[in-house]
């Protein structure tokens, strides 16, 4: 895998381009196709500092990472577990369009498999919590949700009266479960 670094505001010391190496070729562990990584380091403010990794696969696909820490180096680890995550997601989902290709086979096997009983894991709760729910818009609950510091909230829905659940998404949109009888 080629690697580009860029950096802005700092000096490339060896060290850093070193663990910025190994770091980033540890994400071809979980993605086979990786062609190029392009990797921009800044500082801000002397406080601020960024690591960005931009990967291109052979795919087509590209994954980019961003984080910003008071410290270089976390910087740099914390977005490559970020690229990690992402280059996860997409092998996974490559695998599961193989297995539903395979799905005509398992339809001949499903008759087969109702009287199996498969072995029940025991669930366990570290903890519960009982919450209040209250009438909002999904506006006021994504507001709720950012000022509490949390990354999903559960409110009645104004209109439909309805529970709803507003998530935060890896990419800093906000998710919208609203639920439906099934028929």
């Amino acid at each position: 895998m080629d690697i580009k670094i860029t950096a802005k505001n700092i000096k490339l010391t060896p060290a850093i381009k070193e663990f910025i190496n190994t770091r980033v070729s540890k994400v071809e562990n979980f993605f086979d196709n990786i062609v190029s990584a392009q990797v921009l380091i800044s500082v801000e403010k002397k406080i601020h500092q960024k690591a960005e990794i931009i990967l291109h696969t052979g795919a087509k696909t590209t994954i980019n990472a961003s984080a910003v820490e008071s410290n270089l180096y976390k910087a740099i680890d914390a977005a490559a577990v970020k690229a990690e995550a992402q280059a996860k997601k997409i092998k996974n989902k490559a695998k599961s369009r193989k297995i539903g290709s395979k799905s005509a086979k398992v339809e001949m096997v499903e008759p087969y498999t109702d009287n199996i009983l498969l072995p029940q894991t025991d669930v366990k709760f570290s903890v519960i919590k009982q919450v209040e729910v209250y009438p909002m818009n999904p506006e006021d609950a994504a507001y709720e949700m950012e000022r509490l510091g949390y990354s999903f909230w559960i409110f009645l829905d104004e209109d439909s009266k309805q529970i709803n659940l507003i998530f935060k998404r890896l990419d800093g949109t906000f998710g919208l479960i609203k639920p439906i009888k099934k028929k």
